[in-house]
């Protein structure tokens, strides 16, 4: 497949007020080129000023959904002065700030995996929201195959899948298929062949439907408090309860429950 130089390695769609974001090199299996994370990390920093925007969904083109970082253009930079340290070292914490980019997105990410998510891109699952997988999906982390332990995939894999399962994943390398991947909570359900992309829009217009306003502050404390130790997260969550309790749309969507209607959200 020729791609034309000009052609984007990140597509935007909209459909109503989803955002769908299409990693566009399947000729390179959609691996995290410089120019797609860049791409990345631009309309994402849009989005989370676009209160019209309610949810978004990340897919790909091709048969591949990502291939982690492009190892051809991270090779080409060992002939720098330093070796390519500083040039690895750039695309590491932009790849890192990205990931969490998305953490902080006020809106909810699901991602709409077709196909084969490795490294980085396994990475780029885990650190969604939520994520839908074909059948023919699959996952690894094996850069130990290469001789390059994935660190940074780490960070997202252990936060997704219980300790023992994401060291085995790590150590040896070896695919995950996709109905292993929901056994083990790296995906929330899995769908027949071309039906992902559908199956994560259905699941983001529920989301959708929802009081973005409730939404974004309770994505804000889901992943704070997990990082906090029980007592701390209980009265952090306590705190982040009695403000949303304040909130106009808590004030309405509770009366909606009270008198048996649907609630009309304002988003505050």
């Amino acid at each position: 497949m020729n791609i034309s130089v000009d052609t984007p390695v990140l597509l935007r769609e909209r459909e109503d007020d989803i955002a769908f974001l299409v990693l566009n090199r399947p000729a390179a299996r959609n691996s995290l080129s410089e120019a797609l994370l860049a791409a990345l990390s631009d309309v994402l920093a849009d989005i989370a000023r676009d209160t019209s925007i309610r949810a978004v969904v990340l897919t790909a083109q091709g048969l591949a959904f990502c291939a982690g970082h492009d190892l051809k253009e991270l090779t080409a930079r060992r002939t720098d002065p330093d070796g390519g340290r500083s040039y690895f070292s750039h695309i590491m914490t932009t790849c890192s700030a990205m990931m969490q980019q998305i953490v902080n997105l006020p809106q909810p990410v699901i991602a709409a995996v077709q196909g084969v998510a490795t490294a980085a891109g396994c990475q780029l699952v885990a650190t969604c929201d939520l994520a839908i997988a074909s059948e023919a999906a699959k996952f690894a982390t094996p850069g130990v195959d290469i001789g390059l332990f994935c660190s940074t995939p780490m960070v997202a894999l252990t936060r997704n899948v219980p300790r023992k399962l994401a060291m085995e994943m790590l150590l040896t390398g070896e695919m995950v298929d996709a109905a292993r991947a929901a056994e083990i909570g790296l995906v929330n359900r899995v769908v027949a062949p071309g039906e992902e992309r559908a199956a994560a829009l259905a699941l983001a217009r529920q989301v959708a439907s929802k009081s973005s306003y409730v939404q974004k502050i309770g994505k804000q404390a889901f992943y704070r408090q997990l990082e906090l130790p029980l007592a701390e997260a209980y009265a952090y969550a306590s705190e982040v309860m009695t403000e949303n309790m304040m909130a106009r749309d808590a004030e309405e969507g509770i009366c909606a429950f009270i008198e048996k209607r649907s609630p009309t959200w304002e988003d505050r």
